[in-house]
């Protein structure tokens, strides 16, 4: 591999890095999710790129397109086999992206949701024109019932207890998955303080998943009017890891950060397609998302 990669170290360690990742997860990612990594010898600052001093090279995973998650008709089926199992798994879902990586879901719509009324506060000559999605009468009875949960933590703790009851039940494969997602999440791997708003970008990373509850769902509305001015700026990696080839340590560190958003990116979207597929077999699917341009089609 040296030898074809003509003694670049740069395109070297982009190409083990992505033959360690293997094509039967890169193929999985590719079908869900646009993610670009990217090695290199050179940082951005303040939108221009510097040379990473003392040989440093920098590992980088940016998102072009998100992924897309219709998972209203999963927390349905988890509420008919126990009260509480469809929150259950939708909160631990979200909480262990939240560690992770930037996702869009009913908490960015109802933000997006207080913006668009603020603005027609302010606008009195054409406040009439405005329209909103009320996004939280589009959400099931069992979230919009736990919006209001102050203690978060006791309320996870809840949470994984019940999902741990049923992970032998008949959706036993999914809640596996998102026990492995939320284990992965805690793993404490962060990306440089570097690539962290400091770094001169003019966003934090795009999203990387869409989670809504129904196709053209008050959630896509929204995303599909924020994702028109996403792509405008330079935007935050969702990984960036600075490293010293010659120094094993700090090589070891950016290869346990790579990794472990991999394995997590990769139980992530073998559950998407699993209930993509479940969903199939009852009663169809409708997967025309419209044209956006953050989204997978």
């Amino acid at each position: 591999m040296w030898r074809k990669c003509e003694d670049s170290s740069v395109v070297f360690a982009q190409r083990a890095i992505v033959e360690s990742i293997g094509e039967e997860r890169w193929n999985l990612l590719r079908r869900n999710v646009q993610f670009h990594l990217s090695v290199s010898d050179v940082a951005e600052r303040d939108g221009e790129e510097e040379p990473l001093s003392n040989g440093r090279l920098a590992v980088t995973i940016e998102c072009g397109e998100a992924g897309y998650l219709k998972i209203g008709p999963a927390i349905a089926a988890l509420e008919e086999q126990a009260v509480g199992l469809g929150a259950a798994f939708y909160w631990t879902l979200t909480y262990a992206l939240y560690r992770v990586m930037r996702i869009y879901n009913h908490d960015d719509a109802l933000q997006y949701e207080e913006r668009m009324r603020e603005y027609a506060e302010d606008d009195e000559e054409n406040r009439s024109q405005y329209e909103f999605p009320e996004v939280e009468k589009a959400l099931p009875e069992c979230i919009q019932g736990t919006l209001k949960n102050d203690d978060h933590c006791a309320f996870l703790r809840r949470a994984r207890r019940l999902l741990s009851v049923h992970r032998r039940g008949s959706y036993g494969s999914w809640i596996e998955r998102l026990r492995r997602i939320d284990r992965l999440s805690r793993v404490r791997l962060r990306s440089d303080a570097c690539f962290c708003e400091n770094g001169g970008y003019d966003t934090i990373p795009l999203p990387s998943l869409v989670v809504a509850f129904k196709d053209h769902d008050a959630i896509v509305a929204c995303f599909d009017e924020e994702s028109q001015y996403m792509l405008e700026g330079s935007a935050e990696p969702i990984v960036g890891v600075v490293f010293s080839p010659s120094k094993p340590e700090e090589l070891k560190r950016a290869l346990r950060v790579v990794s472990r958003f991999v394995a997590l990116s990769f139980e992530l979207f073998q559950m998407v397609e699993e209930i993509q597929e479940w969903e199939k077999r009852h009663g169809g699917t409708c997967l025309d998302r419209g044209e956006s341009s953050l989204r997978v089609a």
